[in-house]
């Protein structure tokens, strides 16, 4: 499925100031680049950078004080993705047989302090012995016992703040689901990217836990049709995937982001549209 995505965002800077943004949709086995652009009016120096083992592509950039600057990205990407049946994702694997690239997801991190929510993981879904019927349910636990408030939280919230205020955006929505599921020893992961048929528009949130050796794909907003999201990168947390990070005095003074299907046969796949099974990105 082909999908157009674009984000502008717009700077004034008051302070010598690096950015590192990452806007840049995601090259994968999955995930192809048809053809894309990127802009920083006026002209500034940027390089772009990539981490090990980490498909998200980064940019890096210094500028002075005074400046105001927009960057613009547009793309067209063909995302490649697996409709799996319930039932094959039914066996669980053990810890001590999980490849070792999928174990540094199973631990706490910065803003999913699982370890804080082991107690309430263990008495709500600690009954379910199916994997995928686990992260199901805390999917859907997640969506009907928080609320989606546009500004109720910000870049420092964490998945137990999410939890004690029962409130937040999709970041915070992905983060309680991540911090559950490893709560209860499933590996999750944070997942952002662009999102099809999400309103307003904006980037979007949701995270993949890792059932029978493959990383499958919630969204606990149910915002968007889980079959139109093109990935920008996959972390720990949004603290490693932040779409803007700075390092200076600066503020942001404009955004636009969009996303649309390239192909007019795109069928949306939700819980809408009473269709089964789970989705995989992998």
């Amino acid at each position: 499925m082909k999908f157009n995505i674009f984000s502008e965002l717009s700077y004034e800077v008051f302070s010598p100031t690096t950015f590192i943004f990452n806007v840049q949709a995601a090259r994968s086995p999955n995930q192809s680049i048809i053809e894309e652009t990127l802009l920083v009016t006026p002209g500034l120096n940027f390089e772009e950078f990539t981490l090990n083992n980490v498909d998200a592509r980064f940019i890096r950039m210094e500028v002075g004080t005074g400046i105001y600057f927009t960057i613009t990205y547009y793309a067209l990407v063909d995302v490649q993705y697996r409709i799996i049946d319930e039932k094959a994702l039914a066996q669980s694997i053990p810890i001590i047989q999980l490849n070792t690239e999928v174990l540094p997801y199973l631990f706490p991190s910065r803003h999913c302090q699982s370890d804080k929510l082991r107690k309430l993981a263990t008495k709500e879904f600690g009954h379910l012995q199916n994997t995928y019927t686990k992260v199901l349910a805390i999917n859907n636990w997640i969506f009907n016992n928080t609320d989606y408030i546009t500004g109720a939280t910000d870049s420092g919230t964490s998945a137990y703040d999410t939890l004690i205020q029962r409130e937040g955006v999709c970041k915070d929505f992905a983060h309680l689901g991540i911090a559950m599921c490893r709560a209860s020893d499933i590996p999750a992961r944070y997942f952002t990217g662009y999102a099809c048929n999400l309103n307003p528009p904006d980037f979007h949130a949701c995270f993949e836990a890792y059932i029978a050796g493959q990383w499958i794909f919630f969204d606990p907003t149910k915002l968007v049709p889980i079959n139109g999201l093109v990935k920008i990168a996959n972390s720990k947390d949004a603290g490693d995937a932040a779409v803007a990070s700075f390092f200076g005095n600066t503020n942001c003074t404009y955004m636009n982001v969009q996303c649309s299907a390239a192909d007019t046969g795109f069928k949306p796949f939700n819980a809408a549209t009473g269709k089964k099974g789970a989705l995989s990105y992998q």
